[in-house]
């Protein structure tokens, strides 16, 4: 069993950690743990994900974060991740810019347990040489292939809607890179609707498994994706997104302590 409290699993984080965050944009976002890590002042955290927003833009306003590995962040209709931001202006947060197949590509070569992976060529993107991505000489011929290195996060953090006390959990509806996540991370920190006997996971078949032999703490965490959506449950809170989106430095302050599941 591996159940635990919000405070518990967040103390696993330690400073400087490397971590994968689930959910994209407003949808199935670990927003609770992130606010939980906020709480007790995380430093330097390495914070990877292909779309952020809220979660993302957190954990830069509040010095929790030295870099992001993204393909964007934004709040989209409520414009610019203002916080992340103005980090990354200040040179408080390094930006290192993918894109979404590109942070994804990075994953899956850690799943697949392989140092890097081909892909299209998208040499063209001015962000390529930047990330140093490399070029190799085809084996099977037809001249060079644009390479991405795998990257393996220290821990994923993935907010789900269902999952027993050993681990086991369901995802409902898209599951974006999360299980590709899961699979590439050294360890697995799950928050989640609702703890459920096993038996009733069994009877849903047909969502997404993410398996409980890396999983190292369960936290039930009901609206645990708050301000933004967990399907079927609720939906994004707008109104706050709103007002989160106008907060100044002090306003973030008294946010983490404020909004609570």
């Amino acid at each position: 069993m591996v159940v635990m409290s919000l405070e518990e699993a967040a103390e696993r984080v330690k400073d400087g950690s490397l971590i994968c965050l689930s959910g994209n944009l407003l949808y199935r976002i670990p927003a609770a743990f992130v606010r939980e890590l906020a709480r007790q002042g995380k430093k330097d955290l390495r914070v990877m994900k292909t779309a952020g927003g809220y979660d993302v833009d957190l954990l830069c306003g509040l010095g929790c974060a030295k870099e992001v590995i993204a393909g964007f962040v934004s709040f989209e209709a409520f414009g610019l991740a203002k916080n992340f931001r103005k980090a990354v202006e200040e040179g408080r947060v390094k930006y290192s810019e993918n894109t979404c197949y590109t942070v994804i590509a990075a994953l899956r070569a850690a799943a697949y347990g392989i140092p890097f992976i081909p892909i299209a060529d998208i040499s063209k993107s001015y962000f390529v040489k930047e990330r140093g991505f490399k070029f190799v000489e085809n084996p099977y011929g037809g001249g060079k292939v644009l390479t991405v290195p795998a990257i393996k996060p220290e821990f994923a953090i993935i907010h789900v809607q269902k999952a027993d006390e050993d681990g086991n959990a369901l995802i409902y509806g898209p599951w974006f890179e999360d299980v590709l996540m899961a699979r590439a991370a050294e360890k697995i920190i799950l928050t989640t609707e609702m703890i459920v006997p096993k038996e009733d996971l069994r009877r849903d078949i047909d969502a997404v498994w993410i398996p409980s032999y890396k999983v190292v703490a369960v936290v039930e965490v009901p609206k645990g994706a708050y301000p933004g959506a967990c399907p079927p449950y609720y939906d994004p809170d707008f109104e706050m997104m709103e007002k989160y989106a106008n907060l100044d430095e002090e306003g973030l302050k008294k946010h983490i302590w404020e909004v609570r599941p």
